[in-house]
């Protein structure tokens, strides 16, 4: 079955909708919340991994927008700047998931399926040389 990552955003007045709930129930899709920070009265964002058919995805991103979401697909990647990196290991140590690894030749490599998209590895690398691409 398809697997997808969607970055999730509610306006304030639907913080408190059960949107998961209806995914389930109504479309057959089976929700799996990487990151999520949503508190009521607040713009809230999750970053959702979907499964299921093919079909489901279409009816069940057009139940999100009619709920008042915004849905769009997560990052694409993380990209790293080779002349900027010196594979430090600064990004791997805060990579809770381990998206990011040394192998055993010491070179930086990324698993895009573990990445949640904290952005952790961004903000460690004191070279600048990882960023989200969109």
């Amino acid at each position: 079955m398809p697997r997808k990552r969607f970055d999730l955003r509610f306006p304030p007045r639907q913080a408190a909708k059960p949107v998961i709930y209806h995914l389930v129930k109504d479309y057959d899709l089976t929700p799996n919340i990487l990151r999520a920070q949503i508190e009521p009265g607040q713009q809230g964002r999750m970053l959702l991994e979907l499964t299921g058919r093919k079909e489901a995805f279409a009816d069940g991103l057009a139940f999100l927008e009619r709920e008042g979401l915004t849905v769009s697909e997560a990052a694409a990647d993380i990209c790293l700047d080779d002349e900027k990196c010196v594979v430090c290991g600064l990004c791997t140590a805060v990579c809770k998931p381990q998206a990011l690894y040394l192998d055993d030749d010491f070179a930086l490599k990324f698993d895009k399926d573990k990445c949640v998209y904290c952005e952790a590895c961004v903000i460690a690398c004191p070279r600048r040389a990882i960023t989200l691409r969109f």
